[in-house]
């Protein structure tokens, strides 16, 4: 009888402990900003992919570029099945000899990677070493250039939607993470940049109404079949995602919003010149050498929320690679340390970033301004190619969790922005977004 009671209370006791036990998996997420890799210990369904970004994983690799071949200014979109090419290229400031590689990942409208296999995506290879390289001539720092252009005759892509260029090398280390665009046009869109519809916006806010004509694609629920992205300057933090039609018709899909729809148009963007480090252009206070690296010292910034719009001229956040004293830029200019000054008071709720496209538009360490009591301003230095920068400030104010430009820079309907309008397509039972439809338009007809 001890014996069966002894047994008993040994196969339940099993039981529980076993019953008890709940599985884990070691999950690897390594899409974040700077691709950093850290393991974490979560339950299956707690399981989330995040999206591709803009990013590098080296302190050594800087200005990583991806435009068409001759348009220095353009965005990394690719029609379908045309000869359009791209030109990727970055540097390596290690200035040796490396073997590096890239290849191409589908991505849904999101950028979180889509369920597509590389063959189903890609002609041709899987993946292609980058063995185009030159040394940088006559500069202070040292640097490898690297750059290829894509498609290549042995790797294309047959589907339209997002990709990342995954740039590693050769222990399948990621170095790169790059965003481009492959577009198969379906459709029309029409847009109009306006004033705020709303009366207390009217000042501060761009409005933008546009219509989706679709006579040669069949959408059966455009609630749930069409996906657009709006833009400003391509940034990423005020991207509106989620509009749906606001009217349906036979062809046309009207999204005519009165602040679903509404950017803040902040200022234009301030500017500095470096395409020469042996004179001071009109934003430079001094240029200096320390026996080490280049410095150029910007005059100091001011707050300007409360100034009159002024007209001046920009490139709506971009950035340019030039050199003014070289042949080939790309190998022969030099770097500097650029050094930012903003006199504000200190913001407890919040932190100061540089950000444009130089900074791929996030609020990345290496851009984060600190602030100096004693001078009462806040200070960073950027490490930046020479060449010609736009930049605004930005409060990450975590009060309301807002990347805030207008607190420093200002907000006029006046001011001169571009907008892009991105559409996506996915029927029921497609497994990926087909990107069918782009355009760029602009606020420069406000005033």
């Amino acid at each position: 009888m001890k014996i069966n009671n002894f047994l008993t209370l040994l196969i339940f006791g099993a039981f529980i402990m076993f019953s008890c036990h709940s599985p884990k998996e070691i999950v690897v997420t390594n899409y974040t900003d700077n691709d950093s890799t850290f393991i974490e210990e979560v339950s299956p369904q707690d399981i989330i992919i995040e999206s591709y970004k803009n990013s590098t994983n080296s302190n050594t690799i800087k200005t990583v570029l991806c435009h068409k071949t001759e348009e220095e200014l353009s965005l990394p979109i690719l029609n379908l099945n045309s000869d359009e090419q791209l030109l990727v290229s970055f540097d390596d400031l290690d200035a040796d000899i490396k073997d590096y590689y890239y290849t191409i990942i589908h991505c849904n409208a999101d950028w979180t990677p889509s369920d597509l296999m590389q063959s189903e995506y890609i002609s041709g290879f899987t993946d292609e070493p980058i063995t185009d390289y030159e040394f940088s001539f006559n500069t202070i720092q040292k640097y490898t250039h690297y750059q290829f252009e894509f498609p290549s005759t042995d790797l294309k892509p047959i589907l339209s939607g997002n990709y990342i260029f995954k740039i590693y090398d050769n222990e399948s280390k990621t170095i790169i993470y790059k965003r481009f665009m492959v577009l198969d046009t379906k459709l029309n869109i029409e847009a109009n940049v306006r004033r705020a519809t709303l009366a207390e916006d009217r000042n501060t806010k761009h409005e933008i109404d546009f219509t989706i004509k679709h006579p040669n694609l069949v959408v059966a629920d455009p609630f749930s079949d069409i996906k657009v992205i709006v833009k400003q300057n391509n940034k990423e933090d005020n991207a509106i995602t989620d509009l749906t039609p606001l009217f349906v018709k036979n062809d046309e899909l009207i999204y005519d919003y009165d602040d679903d729809n509404t950017f803040w148009a902040n200022n234009e963007f301030r500017h500095f010149d470096i395409k020469s480090l042996r004179y001071q252009s009109e934003r430079i206070k001094a240029i200096t050498y320390d026996s080490t690296y280049n410095h150029v010292y910007l005059f100091k910034d001011i707050k300007r929320p409360f100034d009159r719009y002024s007209i001046e001229p920009d490139i709506n956040g971009k950035f340019l690679i030039k050199s003014q004293e070289g042949w080939k830029s790309s190998i022969e200019a030099d770097y500097a340390f650029v050094h930012f000054t903003l006199p504000v008071d200190h913001i407890s709720y919040g932190d100061m970033y540089v950000i444009g496209g130089f900074s791929d538009w996030q609020l990345k360490e290496e851009f984060k301004l600190t602030y100096n009591a004693e001078q009462k301003q806040y200070e960073t230095a950027v490490f930046l190619k020479q060449g010609y920068y736009n930049y605004h400030y930005a409060l990450n104010d975590n009060t309301t969790n807002r990347v805030d430009v207008s607190y420093i820079e200002g907000t006029h309907y006046q001011t001169r922005n571009d907008y892009y309008v991105y559409v996506y397509y996915r029927a029921v039972g497609d497994r990926y977004d087909r990107f069918v439809g782009f355009l760029k338009t602009s606020s420069k007809e406000l005033f």
